[in-house]
């Protein structure tokens, strides 16, 4: 991919970022994401242009809003920061491929799912449908641009999988799985399927562990006991996305145990070839 293609990605995820952070903070409450101009939630002071820069503008301005002083969270620039760095990742492993914007698109909604679950709980049905329906819009043209409609195909499987899978767990053990996760399983398989089913079955087993671990640590260390409730959401988006860029090497390492040539031919043709 061309430097300056590279950088471009960079700056829009910066910008994203900056968007993902507006949703995170408005969509939980019903709010609309474009109306009213982002003000300071304490003195309700309109952000002026120059205070709006992404990452810049929290350094330059001390951590706190420029009117009342009041503290400007972490949050802001740390999404901006690892948006911006998970586009670069990406279009470094997808690189000019058509289903580089799905997978950005992707990616931008597990990020603000994820901080609105780590921060309040919830998943917002208003974040997860139009990830949902962007991701799907963005997969069903790359299939038109490049022909392989089977994996399309594939993608709604997972996508129908996952959610069938989750539902039937909510429905026999309802305190294991709100509706909001069922939900995200659904949009994991969507965005997961494409690449084939092994990405979506690690990103669960990956999530799922990073909760376990969690957990665990959390309870040996005295701060959760075993009814304690975690943002199991976040611990799927992190598995989703860890999927998405390093899971190539773990499904290949596994499809290979079922092709006894995938590591090449064994011994004994080798010596019985002419």
């Amino acid at each position: 991919m061309p430097p300056a293609l590279v950088v471009i990605i960079g700056l829009l995820g910066l910008a994203v970022g900056s968007f993902l952070n507006v949703a995170v903070s408005r969509v939980p409450d019903g709010r609309s994401v474009v109306r009213p101009r982002s003000a300071c939630p304490r003195c309700a002071t309109p952000i002026a242009a120059r205070d709006n820069i992404p990452i810049v503008s929290w350094l330059l301005l001390g951590r706190r809003c420029r009117a009342c002083r009041a503290p400007i969270p972490a949050r802001y620039p740390l999404i901006e920061a690892l948006t911006a760095i998970l586009f670069l990742a990406e279009a470094l492993r997808f690189g000019r491929s058509e289903t580089l914007p799905a997978e950005l698109v992707f990616t931008s909604g597990l990020l603000a799912l994820a901080a609105c679950d780590a921060e309040q709980f919830l998943l917002p049905r208003r974040l997860v449908y139009p990830t949902l329906g962007l991701t799907a819009a963005c997969l069903l043209v790359a299939a038109a641009v490049t022909g392989q409609w089977h994996r399309l195909g594939v993608t709604a499987a997972c996508g129908a999988g996952a959610f069938a899978a989750f539902f039937a767990l909510h429905r026999v053990r309802p305190p294991w799985l709100g509706f909001g996760d069922v939900r995200l399983a659904g949009l994991l398989g969507t965005g997961l399927g494409w690449l084939g089913p092994w990405y979506l079955v690690l990103a669960l087993l990956a999530g799922s562990a990073a909760g376990l671990l969690v957990g665990i640590t959390l309870i040996a260390a005295g701060r959760a006991t075993r009814r304690t409730r975690l943002p199991f959401g976040l611990f799927l988006a992190v598995g989703a996305i860890a999927a998405l860029l390093v899971g190539a090497p773990v499904v290949h390492w596994y499809e290979s145990l079922g092709d006894p040539y995938a590591m090449g031919p064994p011994l004994a043709a080798i010596s019985h070839r002419p």
